[in-house]
């Protein structure tokens, strides 16, 4: 019954927006018309929480209106992400979403919405990285010298990630698979305990994102064998990829971007998207996200559908090789 009361609002959008794009254009322009409201679907205090509250405060600032943020953790962002999906497409509720998005689909056998067609991309806030860490006791200084030890000695070396179904398990699967290795996984509640027992050496590796890794970037007591995405990460110019190392499938990079309905106006999309690009771009937020280890994008609409477009069957794949399924 929602689902279907949300597409007959949309269909009657649609069609007024055809029909008078002169009314859309004035609408656009006293857009926003009341408070907004921006739906974190991650617990306070996170990074996710963090980036969301500054934007939500700029906002603010910029237009003059309320914007009340709204933390609506559970079940990988799925909760949130509903809510947004299913709200008025008017531009007044907004979503800050990460890469979780486009893997849910392949990793829960239900997800409420359908990610490409119920949201509205608006820009791309920040792109993040898993690095491969191994502590300094493993005799290993390059992605191949690792893959090579790991080979001469099966199942002895270890490799852990920051949860089942994250982007670190993903990429644990996917070394574990393309090299041949017999690899175990272990799973973490989280990235802090993973860090501190790669750290410790109680592990062999871990895939760890750049943000939980940021404070020991420069410590002795680990190594970066590798970088996932497509481009060295600034502040490690010395971490290849795993691309330039000739392993491919790790070229998708972690994300947090904005989001709206579907159905909103797209002059409404278009001003909140310019909006969000000049927030990140602002000295407060850009150096936030450079000092969490993430690196400032701020993009157009169609640049960030793109990018869903391009990464949701790299995820995909890799879920659906690995096996991986989650309730």
């Amino acid at each position: 019954m929602e689902s279907s009361r949300r597409g007959c609002l949309r269909a009657a959008m649609a069609y007024a927006a055809a029909a008078s794009p002169i009314a859309w254009a004035q609408s656009a322009a006293a857009y926003p018309s009341k408070p907004l409201r921006m739906v974190i679907p991650y617990p306070a205090g996170g990074g996710t929480d963090i980036i969301g509250r500054i934007i939500a405060q700029q906002l603010s600032q910029a237009w003059g209106q309320p914007v009340v943020v709204e933390n609506r953790p559970g079940s990988s962002g799925i909760i949130g992400n509903d809510v947004v999906a299913k709200s008025v497409p008017d531009g007044h509720t907004l979503l800050l979403g990460i890469t979780a998005m486009i893997q849910s689909p392949a990793l829960y056998a239900k997800v409420p919405y359908d990610v490409l067609r119920d949201f509205a991309p608006v820009s791309q806030v920040a792109l993040s990285s898993d690095l491969l860490v191994v502590p300094r006791d493993v005799p290993a200084a390059t992605l191949k010298e690792f893959i090579a030890l790991v080979k001469s000695h099966p199942g002895k070396y270890s490799n852990g990630n920051y949860g089942n179904g994250t982007s670190s398990h993903m990429h644990g699967e996917l070394l574990r698979a393309s090299a041949g290795l017999d690899l175990a996984l272990i799973p973490y509640k989280g990235a802090a305990p993973l860090v501190n027992d790669v750290l410790g050496g109680q592990l062999s590796s871990g895939f760890i994102d750049v943000s939980s890794a940021n404070a020991h970037l420069k410590s002795d007591k680990i190594r970066i064998l590798a970088i996932t995405g497509m481009q060295r990460h600034p502040a490690l110019p010395d971490v290849p990829t795993f691309t330039e190392q000739g392993l491919a499938g790790f070229e998708a990079n972690g994300w947090f971007a904005t989001f709206v309905a579907a159905g909103t106006p797209r002059p409404i999309v278009d001003r909140l998207s310019a909006e969000v690009r000049r927030i990140v771009a602002s000295p407060e937020l850009s150096g936030r996200l450079t000092s969490m280890g993430l690196r400032p994008v701020g993009s157009t609409p169609q640049e960030l559908a793109a990018v869903m477009a391009r990464d949701l069957p790299r995820w995909g794949r890799i879920v659906k090789d690995a096996g991986i399924r989650l309730e």
